[in-house]
């Protein structure tokens, strides 16, 4: 679950110019701004700003544009009640992980961590969309202290939406290897030294976010006599093409790339070992839908929480999957395609994959609730314990009967 930096290409997109900029503006502003790196270099453009972008207008047009350009109206809203939502379910999360019957597995350690980031992304959220999205509607603010909100919002979230990719990735790692190799070197390392690895999760996403730490900056500028600022990027720098790739393939593409294969080895362990034991237990298809037991026998409680555990973790990496692999492959393209791609197509599709990955960092309650019977025993035995009820007295004295209420 994976709390949610939120769309960091999207941010970087940001990054270049004022907030909620109109299209025709930045338009403009591209066209002054080419024009000026050209005359550098000893040449000018004498394109129209049509001409200019005639090669990529059949980038993301039409119904594409249209739908995603209504649904940035109602994207602060949305994204409010959501993180607003998320921010308490993963409070709830962490309570209930930490419990001392909970806390023993590896795998619930992970989770815990995970939801972790998850709420700090979904707290950090709550002042951005609320002042970008509702607040200004529309209008931009070039203050210095947005600006330098915006520059720590593009790094924050980053880094902790990476390390929530590679929690995700332990995760996975761990449950194979709990199901795989339960005995041995493996077995025992996953066991004891899972605390060592969320370590390490936490040092390795600062490390690979680093190199956006010197590509974006805050830049003044003077229009109509007064000091604006905006935070820059220099897209031609060397530094800057690291720093995209590294967002696009490494921390977005090879992820989901190793939890396909995990998420297919878990499902093919799941359905091999519902198989075996009906094959060891006597089963057939119409008596397990009934519940029939033969020979005397049922799967074990331990056979059965492996597999409710391991489908809760598989439903887990799907949805990361599913929030994912948008990105990394927008990512891959504007790489590809260059500048025009991620101008037209990235931009537009910012908001509804910010609106993903913050719901995939706020359902993990849902999803444990649901999937985890011992999630919700621990649940239950914290928030709904029963209040005593009143005991009724009865006294009885030959005949008559006498009732005292406590």
């Amino acid at each position: 679950m994976m709390s949610t930096s939120i769309s960091p290409l999207k941010a970087m997109e940001g990054l270049t110019f004022p907030p909620n900029i109109s299209n025709e503006t930045m338009h403009e502003f591209l066209t002054i701004w080419m024009n000026m790196e050209l005359m550098k270099n000893g040449t000018k453009n004498t394109k129209t700003p049509n001409e200019t972008t005639d090669n990529c207008l059949h980038y993301c047009e039409h119904n594409i544009r249209d739908f995603f350009t209504q649904y940035q109206l109602y994207h602060g809203y949305i994204t409010l009640v959501i993180c607003i939502f998320g921010t308490i379910a993963n409070i709830l999360n962490i309570i209930i992980l930490t419990r001392k019957e909970m806390s023993k597995t590896p795998i619930n350690s992970i989770l815990k961590w995970l939801s972790v980031c998850d709420m700090f992304v979904m707290i950090e959220y709550i002042p951005y969309t609320s002042h970008q999205y509702i607040s200004l509607k529309g209008k931009s603010d070039n203050s210095y202290l947005w600006t330098f909100y915006l520059l720590f919002h593009s790094q924050f979230s980053q880094i902790l939406h990476t390390i929530s990719i590679l929690l995700t990735v332990t995760l996975a790692v761990w449950r194979y290897i709990a199901i795989k190799h339960p005995h041995g070197v493996l077995g025992y390392c996953a066991q004891n030294h899972h605390g060592r690895a969320i370590f390490f999760c936490f040092l390795l996403a600062p490390v690979l976010c680093l190199p956006a730490f010197f590509v974006f900056d805050i830049q003044d500028i003077s229009e109509h006599n007064k000091t604006m600022y905006q935070l820059d990027a220099s897209e031609d720098s060397k530094l800057y093409r690291i720093n995209f790739w590294i967002h696009s393939v490494i921390i977005k593409l090879l992820p989901c790339f190793i939890l396909t294969i995990i998420s297919f080895v878990l499902i093919d362990v799941l359905c091999r070992a519902n198989k075996r034991k009906l094959k060891l237990k006597g089963y057939s298809a119409p008596q397990a839908a009934a519940t029939t037991v033969t020979n005397g026998q049922r799967p074990s409680k331990i056979d059965r929480r492996t597999d409710r555990t391991t489908m809760l973790l598989v439903a887990v990496l799907l949805l990361f999957l599913v929030t994912e692999f948008p990105q990394g492959i927008l990512g891959l393209l504007s790489g590809i395609l260059g500048k025009c791609f991620l101008k037209r197509c990235y931009l537009i599709f910012g908001e509804m994959m910010d609106l993903l990955a913050l719901i995939n960092a706020a359902i993990g309650f849902v999803l444990y609730g649901s999937m985890s019977k011992q999630f919700r025993i621990t649940f239950k035995s914290l928030f709904m314990r029963k209040r005593p009820q009143k005991i009724e007295l009865t006294r009885v004295t030959n005949m008559n009967h006498t009732t005292t209420n406590v």
